[in-house]
C-alpha cells in the first residue's frame, strides 16, 4: 500500500516536469519566431542594436547574404543578420528635483479640490446617514432596502 503512493507521487513528479519542459519549449519557439519576424521585416530607417552592443540605423538589408548594413554615427558597418536584435528602451531620466516639483504640484492640486468641497465630507460611494444629517445632506432610501425591511418584518423571529 505505502509504494502504491510512492509510485503515484513518482508519476505525478513527472508529468510536472514534462509540463514544464514542453512549457519552456513552446515559449522558446514563440519567443524565435518574433525574433525571425523582426529581422526579415527589417527595412532602411528601422532602429537596431548588435549583442555586442553596437546602436544604429539599417541602411540595407540583404537577406539572401543573411547580411545588414548598419549607420551607427554616421559609420557604416557590415553584420550578420544573426547578430541583429531590438534596440534597447531607454528609460526616461528624471531628475530628484523635477520629481519633487511634481509631487508638490500633485498635492497642491489635491489640496485645491479638497477646498473646493467644503460641506465637509469626503468623495464617496457611501455617506453614513448620520453624518449626512447632522451636515444638512438629504438621505434617499433605495427601493430594495425598504423591501429588505419589510420582508424582515414578515419574518418570524427564531
Amino acid at each position: 500500500m505505502g509504494g502504491n503512493s510512492n509510485t503515484m507521487m513518482l508519476i505525478a513528479i513527472i508529468v510536472v516536469i514534462a509540463g514544464m519542459m514542453w512549457y519552456q519549449s513552446r515559449q522558446s519557439k514563440k519567443k524565435q519566431g518574433e525574433v525571425q519576424n523582426f529581422r526579415t521585416n527589417l527595412k532602411k530607417g528601422d532602429p537596431v542594436a548588435t549583442y555586442s552592443g553596437l546602436i544604429g540605423v539599417v541602411e540595407e538589408v540583404d537577406l539572401d547574404a543573411d547580411q545588414i548594413v548598419i549607420n551607427s554615427e554616421g559609420t557604416l558597418s557590415r553584420w550578420r543578420i544573426q547578430a541583429v536584435t531590438e534596440p534597447p528602451v531607454v528609460p526616461n531620466y528624471v531628475s530628484d528635483e523635477e520629481y519633487e516639483r511634481e509631487q508638490k504640484e500633485k498635492a497642491e492640486e489635491a489640496d485645491s479640490d479638497a477646498a473646493k468641497n467644503s460641506d465637509g465630507i469626503a468623495d464617496a460611494d457611501y455617506v453614513n446617514p448620520a453624518d449626512a444629517q447632522d451636515n444638512g445632506i438629504e438621505t434617499v432610501k433605495s427601493e430594495e432596502s425598504d423591501k429588505d425591511d419589510t420582508d424582515k418584518k414578515d419574518e418570524p423571529a427564531k
